[in-house]
């Protein structure tokens, strides 16, 4: 494409809240007039769309592939928070993903992690303090403080966790929160520790206390947790105050649709158009200062054509003025992603499972399917020769963490709501240090599942009665260094092979293992450290009680 050129349409103009035929014309990636038309094709212009909160690692793909993947859907940004890498590699890894979002044209603002690790009840790969926090907040492309995932220690005024609130405040950079289930009093302290947006609401009315204390609510749709439906109606009623995210987007999801899927949604519940479009376009560009254009003389040329403003199918995709995606297809040629990583861990035994049977009753783990909390269950133990068992008959699984970074036996649990009938899942994506985590019906298929891992130096795998299925992701255990679909259809025939092989009934088993060990997030969940109460912030015994 030239430097220059012009594009006509019915131009939707989210400021003035008015829908106008015009031309544009742009002119070295920038918009440097818009002009009245009387006679346009049938199409429509508007600002592309803004993803305001989401981990690209979570896509499996490194920036510059999650941008082809994301432009085919008018996503022009993304809000990005790379504390998942940060907590293998740590400040290098947030550069990492900075200069890898540089190579393609996107609009990637990456934020400085606040909490690596996320609490220090985990062993990560590094740890980001205050001082080196500070010292992300000083880059002009680091726009914001991450995710405040250490919302005891906000509401508590813990010493860093404040030093790295008031490091942002003191460079004028806006604060993301992360506290899921807050309710009442614990909700004016957070919001008032400095602590501007949450995307963790589950219910519409934690998501009004959080309205009421100033914050802004991003509706979160992702591959696990899926918030949508319960917040939408808050269109009503804090228009202004919305974004929308997706958090965690695993690839064959991201293949299908971003943010764009959610503004059919909410237009196809009859919300209004314009609040609709202004929470996917302008809030998150508006709140954290991006430069993304937003269809207005002098801004850079960030734009989509879509067919109608009710299908909203994305016929084009412009970043800078470039043609970047058209007709569901990307025009961002592939780039070569360096391979990071910290992989220390060596391959285990199915012995390394087992587990004494230390009372007849133990604490299960109930995993929800598209939801990120959990639940807790007292069970009999199944036991045999005096060791503590899957029971599949039940859904009683056994779950492990498996250090990365160092040497060390595994931790081990039980939960129930995979259903596998046979044989084992595993990955090194594991929120939010990635130590490893699988889960399966017996000691041998774990270790099957997790030294396939492990011979890839990170990845997914899914283990039955044949071969292993692995699909490797060598950088930082987290990303793979393949085309974005290629990732999506390895991705596809996992999934669909832990559901039809192995029985789970789960819409999305990887992406909900890799929560099973985030402990921020209620109620039970597991570390590599042992079994951790998100309630009580606190380590509780897998058994309850005496034999």
């Amino acid at each position: 494409m030239s430097d220059s050129f012009s594009i006509s349409g019915h131009l939707v103009d989210l400021h003035d809240r008015d829908i106008r035929p015009a031309t544009v014309q742009v002119r070295n990636g920038t918009i440097e007039r818009i002009d009245p038309a009387k006679h346009v094709p049938d199409r429509y212009l508007l600002p592309g769309f803004v993803d305001a909160h989401v981990h690209v690692e979570s896509s499996m793909l490194p920036p510059s592939e999650f941008a082809r993947a994301a432009v085919p859907h008018g996503t022009v940004g993304t809000v990005s928070d790379p504390h998942e890498i940060a907590n293998v590699l740590g400040v290098d890894g947030v550069e990492y993903m900075i200069e890898d979002g540089r190579q393609v044209p996107f609009h990637f603002a990456f934020g400085a992690p606040s909490c690596v690790p996320a609490t220090p009840f985990e062993t990560s790969g590094a740890e980001l303090g205050p001082d080196a926090v500070a010292t992300l907040l000083d880059r002009d492309d680091v726009p914001y403080l991450s995710e405040m995932m250490n919302y005891p220690g906000a509401i508590h005024r813990d010493d860093d966790v404040m030093a790295k609130i008031a490091a942002a405040h003191e460079r004028g950079k806006p604060v993301d929160g992360h506290a899921p289930g807050l309710r009442g009093d614990g909700v004016e302290t957070y919001a008032s520790a400095g602590i501007e947006t949450d995307h963790e609401c589950f219910e519409i009315e934690e998501a009004r206390e959080k309205l009421a204390a100033g914050m802004k609510i991003a509706i979160r749709e992702g591959s696990a947790a899926k918030n949508f439906d319960e917040l939408i109606p808050l269109m009503d009623e804090a228009p202004d105050r919305l974004l929308f995210c997706s958090d965690d987007k695993h690839p064959d999801a991201l293949v299908r649709g971003h943010i764009d899927t959610l503004v059919r949604r909410a237009l196809a519940r009859g919300y209004d158009r314009f609040d609709v479009l202004r929470t996917a376009c302008v809030h998150p560009v508006e709140h954290y200062g991006l430069d993304v254009g937003l269809l207005r003389e002098g801004d850079a040329a960030d734009f989509i054509v879509v067919d109608d403003l009710d299908a909203m199918n994305v016929q084009r995709t412009y970043v800078e003025g470039r043609l970047v995606a058209e007709d569901g297809l990307s025009h961002i040629d592939r780039v070569s992603s360096e391979v990071v990583n910290q992989f220390e861990a060596r391959p285990v035994e199915a012995a390394d499972f087992q587990v004494q049977a230390e009372s007849d009753r133990m604490r299960v783990i109930t995993a929800v399917d598209n939801q990120l909390m959990t639940g807790e269950t007292i069970v009999d133990t199944p036991v045999e020769d005096g060791a503590a068992v899957a029971d599949p008959d039940r859904d009683v699984l056994k779950l492990a963490v498996v250090n990365r970074y160092t040497e060390a036996p595994p931790a081990i649990a039980f939960i129930r709501g995979f259903g596998l009938d046979d044989g084992a899942l595993a990955s090194s994506v594991a929120h939010d240090s990635h130590n490893l985590l699988a889960v399966g019906t017996s000691d041998a298929a774990l270790a099957e599942a997790v030294n396939a891992i492990m011979e890839e130096r990170g990845g997914i795998s899914a283990v039955g009665t044949g071969p292993s299925h692995v699909l490797p992701l060598p950088i930082a255990g987290l990303m793979s260094d393949q085309p974005h679909d290629a990732v999506a259809r390895r991705y596809t025939q996992l999934s669909r092979f832990v559901q039809n092989e192995l029985g789970s009934p789960m819409d999305a088993p990887f992406m909900t293992l890799s929560f099973m060990a985030l402990l921020v997030i209620p109620q039970l969940k597991l570390s590599d450290q042992g079994l951790f109460d998100g309630d009580a912030f606190s380590f509780v015994d897998r058994f309850v009680g005496g034999n």
